[in-house]
């Protein structure tokens, strides 16, 4: 019979994993970018299957279930997750919500950000940050990105500002982290609020520090495809203790209002299942991260001498990635004029799992209907709408999307002789390109 989880279980194995030190994308569902399909018999990398579950798991959720304590406030599980989170990233806060979205609406409602407001935001990002921003009637405004890092360029934010600016939102994209240094120096000038969409970052870190604590607050998601996943889920991290009980207050209906509230509020409560399926996803999440590491340095190592292909850069505060995504840009001229899908689809023939990344978000039908959307004339005015179809034209965003590719993050948990045969496979698309390009 197999065992109960019990709590000196979970510290006994947490502590082997890490998690007594201190301790995203199946591509995110329809509206993420779908990967190519592989048409190979036998596939050259086998990715881990992901969730990856055990006996903890299991036992987690059974004792949930005999509790009959199932929702926040009932049980312990989201207690001892945000409690083991928040230590994790040397947050003093941590606020478990329901998704990454919902954390992200959380800090925007209990800062009062709504209608006349402006977010700054990088076009190269999942749809989701511009939801939590819309659906708070603020007004997003891309700044373009650098393309050989894949986030937002810092250097770029400053001509998206106006009087009207309230929260500069950076995506730590893939795993990587922004670069925060110029970000916050940019903030403490203008007295902005920065809000971290950490989203796709746990673990990674600037400058030896864990993303989610160089803004007021940072935001995190633990959908399916992610690092540390409980299916859905999400979290708030900040070291004010102030905007904490705000946040606690807004995703709980407003209710234990202990900090002046601005009389809004959602439910965004996590489960008690989704706490302890997460706290027992913990116990091998600083493993995990250490094999991608060392996996996705391995093979930039072995792409940088393959003509053609940028792995994606870190910048140099970026102490730790998450490793989310493997990114990396694709030269087409460097192999025979072989076009991306051509390439990708020829990676997909020899049993390499991949994607071609975002497409342009500010481009989008979804994004563009803002342009037109009655309520936003009202708040804004036709003209301000116009003009922010002109505002949010990315050239370096265009090019990125068009150069991309991506492998998620299970394709880099395997064994390094993996990473061997995805470079063997790209060396030999780059031997027959001229071949497939003809084709």
């Amino acid at each position: 019979m197999k065992s109960e989880f019990s709590r000196r279980k979970f510290l006994r194995q947490s502590a082997g994993a890490g998690l007594g030190l201190g301790l995203s994308h199946a591509l995110a569902r329809a509206a993420e970018p779908t990967p190519a399909a592989s048409a190979a018999a036998k596939p050259a990398v086998a990715p881990t299957a992901w969730p990856v579950s055990d006996e903890l798991d299991e036992s987690a959720l059974r004792e949930v279930l005999r509790s009959g304590k199932w929702g926040r406030g009932n049980g312990r599980m989201v207690a001892e997750f945000e409690k083991a989170f928040a230590g994790r990233s040397g947050a003093a806060h941590c606020i478990a919500t329901s998704c990454g979205t919902t954390a992200l609406q959380t800090v925007l409602g209990a800062l009062d950000i709504g209608p006349g407001d402006e977010v700054v935001m990088p076009p190269y990002t999942f749809v989701a940050t511009f939801n939590a921003i819309t659906a708070n009637f603020a007004l997003p405004v891309f700044a373009d990105v650098d393309p050989r890092t894949f986030q937002i360029d810092a250097g770029k934010v400053a001509a998206a500002l106006t009087a009207d600016t309230r929260v500069l939102m950076p995506v730590h994209l893939g795993g990587a982290v922004a670069d925060m240094d110029a970000i916050n120096a940019l903030a403490r000038g203008r007295r902005l609020t920065v809000i971290e969409d950490a989203c796709q970052a746990p673990l990674a870190e600037w400058r030896g520090r864990a993303v989610g604590t160089h803004g007021l607050a940072g935001c995190f998601s633990f959908q399916a495809s992610k690092n540390l996943t409980s299916g859905e889920g999400g979290a708030v991290l900040t070291n004010d203790a102030d905007l904490a009980a705000r946040c606690l207050s807004f995703h709980d209906q407003g209710k234990i209002p202990t900090a002046p509230m601005p009389g809004r509020g959602s439910n965004y409560r996590l489960t008690e299942f989704q706490g302890a399926l997460l706290l027992a996803q913990l116990t091998r999440f600083e493993r995990q991260s250490k094999t991608r590491a060392e996996n996705a340095a391995y093979l930039s190592q072995q792409l940088r001498e393959i003509g053609g292909l940028a792995p994606v850069e870190l910048h140099e505060g970026c102490t730790r990635s998450a490793w989310h995504l493997y990114m990396f840009r694709y030269e087409a001229a460097r192999f025979a004029g072989l076009t991306r899908a051509k390439f990708v689809r020829a990676l997909a023939k020899e049993g390499v799992p991949c994607s071609t990344g975002y497409t342009p978000l500010n481009a989008t039908p979804h994004v563009q209907a803002l342009a037109t959307n009655r309520h936003y004339w009202k708040i804004y005015g036709e003209k301000t709408m116009k003009d922010w179809v002109a505002r949010s034209q990315c050239p370096a965003n265009d090019r990125l999307c068009g150069e991309a590719v991506w492998f998620t993050q299970n394709l880099l948990l395997g064994p390094r002789s993996d990473m061997d045969r995805l470079a063997d496979v790209m060396r030999k698309i780059q031997r027959t390109a001229p071949e497939l390009a003809r084709a």
